[in-house]
């Protein structure tokens, strides 16, 4: 009996050969994301290019262009979730509470995203502008100002205060918890809810000694 012919070993497929494992379309967008948030996070924008992004991923360059047609249409992507992902975090912390807790759950939501996204926090701080359609990093402050405006209103209200100076001291507080959550960023000392603290400490009592018209001392020099 003559016996069956032996076929050859089929030769293992490319993927196989590379060690790689085949992703689809959208796995392959969300791991190219990933890899050049990290990257526009350490190197900035104008710092990394399409061709670093596509040998981290192990794609070619035609493959980021097919997905997002270039490195500025990938940039968007990676700073519009970071906006989202900024204002959800800050618009579900003002839930309810007195005019203080607000501004202590204000205060805390930054610097839980700061922790949480430090990469996401570095790309906002650094040139969120560039090719977004989410906006830059001060309109995002600028949107957490207008809450915080709502908030002063009903104080200077209550105290006898202009509330029409309500939208300057917003922006007062939101720049200086975002200057704070900058440096806190590379200090990462104090611990975080010290830092938040010693944060509200200065803006709440700053706040509760107001003047109804404030002065310059070098103005009544003048005089």
């Amino acid at each position: 009996m003559t016996p069956a012919p032996v076929s050859p070993p089929k030769e293992p497929s490319r993927a196989r050969r590379s060690g790689r494992v085949r992703m689809t379309s959208a796995e392959r967008r969300e791991q190219l994301i990933d890899v050049s948030r990290a990257l526009f996070a350490s190197r900035g924008f104008e710092g990394t290019s399409v061709e670093e992004i596509a040998a981290r991923a192990e794609v070619s360059k035609p493959v980021v262009y097919e997905h997002f047609g270039g490195k500025e249409g990938l940039y968007a992507v990676v700073v519009d979730r970071e906006v989202r992902n900024l204002l959800e975090g800050i618009r579900g912390s003002l839930t309810s509470g007195r005019q203080r807790e607000l501004i202590e759950q204000a205060a805390l939501a930054l610097l839980d995203y700061i922790e949480q996204n430090t990469d996401g926090f570095r790309i906002l701080a650094r040139d969120s502008s560039v090719g977004s359609t989410g906006g830059s990093f001060a309109s995002i402050l600028s949107d957490v100002a207008s809450r915080v405006e709502d908030i002063l209103v009903d104080e200077f209200k209550r105290r006898g205060l202009d509330p029409k100076t309500a939208p300057l001291y917003a922006q007062m507080l939101v720049g200086m918890v975002a200057l704070t959550g900058q440096w806190w960023l590379d200090a990462r000392r104090p611990k975080k809810p010290e830092v938040a603290a010693h944060l509200v400490n200065l803006a709440w009592n700053g706040l509760s000694n107001l003047e109804a018209k404030p002065t310059l001392l070098t103005d009544q020099g003048k005089r």
